[in-house]
């Protein structure tokens, strides 16, 4: 499992105009970085659950093409969904989907992150506690199958900021 932070966006300029953010140039530039680190490591998901909101489905964008292309499904309930919504979301899979990345905002991505964590990822999982920003990529493992998923019930295999990209 996946969970992936939108890229940098524009600021806000209303509270109305929010969902139609774009990335800014900054968090296009991650975003190409990113594209590069999971490619170095194979990690291409099986479906992606994407936020509807423009500078999520722009992040999306710039990770393609994939190699193998996954099914997208575009969600406006993940748009600043909390930590419930996108643990709902997930436990919807099928029990043949084997990857998934999720696309979407914070506080919900991080707070999912934090809760799922097993506690076992040591300097990883303390650095991920402590900050999720944009263009930010987790990988968890998960033991059973997406309708078990629970607090404490995903292994942290990879905790990516952008400051880390440069070097991916």
């Amino acid at each position: 499992m996946l969970l992936l932070r939108h890229a940098k966006a524009v600021p806000s300029t209303s509270d109305a105009a929010d969902h139609a953010r774009p990335l800014a140039p900054r968090g296009r530039a991650d975003a190409a970085l990113l594209r590069a680190a999971m490619r170095a490591r194979g990690l291409v998901p099986e479906i992606v659950l994407v936020s509807s909101a423009r500078r999520a489905l722009q992040t999306l964008e710039a990770l393609e093409p994939f190699e193998d292309m996954p099914l997208i499904e575009p969600m406006d309930s993940l748009y600043m969904a909390g930590p419930e919504q996108i643990i709902d979301a997930l436990r919807q899979l099928g029990p043949t989907v084997r990857s998934v990345m999720v696309v979407g905002h914070n506080p919900g991505l991080h707070e999912t992150a934090r809760l799922l964590a097993d506690g076992a990822g040591g300097e990883a999982e303390a650095a991920m506690r402590a900050s999720y920003p944009t263009a930010c990529l987790t990988e968890f493992t998960i033991p059973g199958g997406w309708d078990a998923l629970a607090p404490g019930s995903a292994r942290l295999r990879l905790f990516l900021p952008p400051r880390a990209l440069a070097g991916a």
